[in-house]
């Protein structure tokens, strides 16, 4: 059994400083990468999602040389608490 999908993207952002979202993607695709919602798109709904509640922040973005813009979200106190007291040990 697997966390729904953004709970695991809130679970990864409690492991590092700073998560991008195709870094998760990468992290997360050995598990996630099978569903038909396994985009782009749908991860950055996630973030997005995780940050206007309040358990995720933008931190940091960057311009790749493909012209796309990286966006980068660290987990917030909320986030951390949560986390904690949602996510069973099994998937920390």
């Amino acid at each position: 059994m697997l966390l729904p999908a953004r709970m695991a993207v809130l679970n990864q952002l409690s492991k590092v400083k700073k998560l991008s979202i195709s870094e998760a993607m990468e992290d997360l695709k050995r598990d996630y990468g099978q569903e038909g919602q396994f985009n782009s798109s749908a991860y950055l709904e996630h973030f997005m999602s995780l940050e206007a509640n309040g358990f995720a922040e933008l931190v940091d973005y960057q311009l790749m040389k493909d012209g796309n813009l990286e966006l980068f979200y660290s987990i917030t106190e909320d986030g951390k608490a949560s986390v904690e007291k949602y996510i069973s040990q099994k998937f920390r």
